[in-house]
């Protein structure tokens, strides 16, 4: 069986724009190379450079680093973000465009995040330009 993603529009540096299928969100956690890229390999433990757009399954867009002008950084692979990051950043090159679609579990868990407005059982996607690892 398919799943289906959202479609992306925009590339690596762009604001994206997300169109959802009509289907429902998929299960686990998924991660779509969108462009790859040719530079450093991300590793755990470094503090890694993003910028990222974050979007509820077929809902609204809860936090996006675009709107607000810079990137942001935090360490990876070692608990600080949520557990979908840390799996799905790991290991990509700097200069890559990722589409990752991240379950509950992955995500905020059951608790959500009220204070961005998603619930426990929302999907959460995300597309996220790995700027720089340091």
């Amino acid at each position: 069986m398919n799943v289906l993603l959202p479609e992306v529009s925009g590339t690596f540096g762009e604001i994206p724009e997300l169109t959802f299928p009509e289907a429902p969100a998929p299960k686990g956690l998924r991660v779509l190379m969108l462009e790859e890229g040719t530079g450093p390999v991300v590793m755990a433990g470094q503090e890694i450079e993003v910028n990222y757009h974050g979007q509820i399954w077929n809902g609204e867009v809860f936090d996006s680093s675009y709107f607000r002008g810079e990137p942001s950084r935090f360490p990876i692979g070692v608990g600080m973000v949520i557990q979908g990051w840390d799996q799905a950043l790991v290991g990509k090159q700097v200069g890559s465009r990722l589409l990752i679609s991240v379950p509950p579990v992955k995500g905020y868990g059951e608790a959500g995040n009220p204070r961005a407005g998603i619930s426990g059982t929302d999907v959460i996607v995300f597309v996220v330009d790995i700027l720089g690892v340091h």
